[in-house]
Parts: C-alpha cells; sequence; structure tokens
C-alpha cells in the first residue's frame, strides 16, 4: 500500500487508528510559559548522570491525549507515549515517573527542570529551538485530507473552493494553514476532536485537513459514511523528544536509543498497537546525528 492508503483502507473498514489533535498549542503560550518558569523555578535541569544515580525519569506526558497517552479503565496512564517511556526507562535500568504535562507545558516544565523529557507530539520548530533542545525524531505527524465519497477531490489543492466547508477546532494551529493556503474555502470552527468528524458525517462541513493519524479513530462511530483519505500530505511535521538544553548527555543517549528502537521496529509496533495502522510517514534510522 502507498502512502496514505493503508489509513484509507481503515477508513473504509473502519478501523481503529485513533484520536485527538495536530498541533492544539499556541507556541506563544508554551513559549511565554517556558520564560516566566526558567525565571521563577527552583529546580534544575539533570544530566544523565543524576538520572542514573538518581534511578528515576521523570517523563512528561499529556493525560488528555489519547492514544499517546490518557487515563485507562484502571486509572493509569496509557498509550503509544507511556510505552515508549517505559522502553526508555528500562534501557537506562531506572523508574519511569510519569508527569501529567499539558501541550502548552511541556517546555516550561523541561526549562524549569520539572521533566526530564517531554513526549507529546512534540514538534520541533525554530522558536521553541530556542529555549530547549530535541532528540532525532521520534514519529511524525502528517496533515492530511479526510473526506466523504460526496466530495469530488483528488487533491487538497481542490478544496481551495468557495463552495468547500472544511472543519477544525478552535485554537489550533492548522486553522492558520487553512487560510494561509486554502483561502477560498469557508472554515467552520467546533469546541473539540470528535466534534470535527461528527461535522462531516452530518455533513455540516465537506472535509477536516488534520493530523490524520489522531482523527481516524472517531469515524467508527458513523460506518454508514464512506470515508475517503486523500493520498498527498499537505506536509510531515517531524517531532522529536523534548530535552533540557544543558542535557546534552541525555540528548545523545537517546539519539543512539531511538536509531536502534527504529531499526528493530520497535517504534512502529508501538505506534500501530495504539493507532491500529502504520505511521503514514514512518521514521527513517539514521546514523549520522
Amino acid at each position: 500500500m502507498g502512502m496514505f492508503q493503508q489509513i484509507r483502507f481503515a477508513a473504509r473498514h473502519g478501523k481503529s487508528v485513533l484520536c485527538s489533535r495536530f498541533s492544539s498549542l499556541l507556541t506563544v503560550l508554551s513559549v511565554t510559559a517556558a520564560m516566566v518558569l526558567a525565571i521563577t523555578g527552583d529546580a534544575a535541569a539533570r544530566p544523565l548522570d543524576t538520572i542514573l544515580k538518581d534511578g528515576t525519569l521523570k517523563v512528561g506526558v499529556n493525560p488528555n491525549f489519547p492514544p499517546m497517552s490518557a487515563y485507562g479503565m484502571t486509572n493509569q496512564l496509557e498509550g503509544f507515549d507511556v510505552d515508549i517511556g517505559n522502553r526508555i526507562a528500562a534501557a537506562l535500568g531506572v523508574k519511569v515517573q510519569f508527569v501529567p504535562t499539558e501541550a502548552a507545558q511541556r517546555v516550561a516544565f523541561l526549562t524549569s527542570g520539572r521533566i526530564d523529557i517531554a513526549l507529546g507530539a512534540l514538534t520541533r520548530t525554530p522558536d521553541r529551538a530556542k529555549l530547549i533542545d530535541f532528540t532525532v525524531p521520534l514519529h511524525t505527524e502528517a496533515m492530511g485530507v479526510l473526506t466523504t465519497e460526496k466530495v469530488d477531490a483528488a487533491s487538497w489543492a481542490d478544496l481551495n473552493n468557495e463552495d468547500i466547508t472544511l472543519v477544525n477546532m478552535r485554537g489550533n494551529l492548522s486553522v492558520d494553514i487553512l487560510k494561509e493556503r486554502l483561502p477560498k474555502a469557508k472554515v467552520l470552527l467546533v469546541d473539540g476532536n470528535a466534534d470535527t468528524v461528527r461535522a462531516l458525517a452530518q455533513g455540516r462541513a465537506d472535509a477536516l485537513v488534520e493530523n490524520i493519524d489522531f482523527f481516524m479513530n472517531f469515524t467508527k462511530f458513523y460506518r454508514n459514511v464512506k470515508w475517503r483519505v486523500l493520498d498527498d500530505p499537505i506536509f510531515v511535521a517531524w517531532c522529536g523528544i523534548g530535552v533540557a538544553r544543558d542535557s546534552r548527555s541525555l540528548r545523545d543517549y537517546l539519539n543512539v536509543l531511538l536509531f536502534d528502537m527504529h531499526k528493530s521496529g520497535t517504534v512502529n509496533e508501538i505506534w500501530q498497537k495504539w493507532y491500529g495502522a502504520p505511521m503514514v510517514i514512518p521514521i527513517d534510522p539514521d546514523p549520522f546525528f
């Protein structure tokens, strides 16, 4: 199957690829919060030697971001990021401490030393790189188009039409991308991830331009709808593990570990476990980092 074919297959057959969001944070808020905590926080980033000595790795995960991480039936955190965090701690030979960390808190918690590493689909951006460091990519986020058979579009560019209504969530960075790249289309803003797919199923919108991996799970609730995912992605974001700027030893270790986890297929296995399909744009491991 091609780049988006596996996801398209999942859409047609109601398979779960799972949950929410492409990038539901405003970078300026996280940067501002990071600066405040960097000034007022009394904790310091821990180098690798200190983590090994203390015997605990503090991992920041979003408690409201399934299937990346969320509280399960037993009120314990579970998901892709949780499995990754457990694998990293096991490789280090230390215990793991998961710290609930909302999207806008990730950079701030790293700069203040409240966490050692930040997960939660942390896209590498120049603004964030001014405050924190990143590992090599852990996974990707592929922005694509979810629509139905009623919409005659072969490419995302075909949606740049005043007769098309695109649905998205209030506050999402992708809304700005829509307005920039598809300025003729109307935009319907809703409150939550599930609301976007509901609007498509009900015919109130024609397409969702978002991170397809995170939204396909909601299609299973509308099995009478014939879903389509267009083949061409609009762009691909590369998400690494965030570490503090002065934690170079930890970053270097994680780069070596991630190379092994990608090369062995471990990352993709964990991804498919939680999303029900392979990563849309997989990571090609490169030993030269």
